[in-house]
């Protein structure tokens, strides 16, 4: 399976979509697997929840499936799927507002008038690699729980283009908004999130720069070692 996947990276969306019609399942793996980051992570912007949208995803991919043949190639396959998605997603949280008898959250935000990553750097130390990556873990925690505050329509738009990198058409299509709605709700998701991030740095103040974990460690040892030598 993984020589069918290889061999297919450069094919176009197209020419999957014709073999998994024609009943090669392999074909449809190549198609989950090319679209699965940027499908979940606007799952996930969506529901806020990891676990939800998963599950949101896999039922989607289903639908898909079972609806390919009705994909005409007047718009990108992404852009097809990612509707399915959406829809998927706003689908549970109508669901879920019902049990709770809450208004449900709609998929729009006000516009501006009215006022809705991944985290990798190479690293060239080994000696503060631990310290280091639990730096990064926090940081990134941080982020997400940010871009989760913000409100939908806003927190879709976002992720789309500053961690997806979709253009500004590309995002417009996938979520069935103007692209002058993309770019105000761009503008200010950033906006909102140098605000709180702002916020939060001048609330942790006095904790940041702490010394402590294998920095302390090893310049206490570094210390005692040379008084021993002396």
């Amino acid at each position: 399976m993984r020589d069918v996947y290889a061999s297919g990276l450069t094919d176009p969306d197209g020419d999957i979509v014709h073999r998994i019609l024609a009943g090669d399942l392999a074909a449809f793996e190549l198609l989950m697997r090319r679209h699965n980051r940027r499908l979940y992570r606007l799952a996930r912007a969506t529901l806020r929840n990891d676990a939800e949208a998963q599950d949101a995803l896999q039922d989607a991919y289903l639908k898909a499936f079972r609806a390919l043949a009705q994909f005409r190639g007047d718009a990108a396959l992404f852009t097809w799927l990612s509707r399915l998605v959406l829809n998927e997603c706003l689908g549970r949280m109508r669901r879920e507002s019902r049990r709770q008898n809450v208004v449900p959250m709609l998929p729009d935000c006000p516009d501006d008038d009215e006022m809705s990553f991944d985290m990798d750097p190479t690293n060239s130390s080994n000696d503060c690699a631990p310290d280091q990556s639990a730096s990064r873990a926090e940081i990134r925690a941080l982020l997400e729980r940010k871009v989760d505050a913000l409100p939908v329509g806003f927190r879709t738009v976002f992720v789309l283009r500053s961690v997806e990198e979709l253009t500004i058409e590309e995002t417009a299509q996938s979520l069935g908004i103007p692209e002058a709605t993309v770019r105000s709700r761009h503008f200010r998701a950033r906006q909102m999130l140098r605000e709180s991030l702002a916020e939060e740095v001048e609330r942790l103040g006095p904790e940041l720069f702490e010394f402590g974990g294998r920095y302390c460690d090893r310049i206490v040892a570094a210390v005692l070692a040379r008084l021993r030598q002396s």
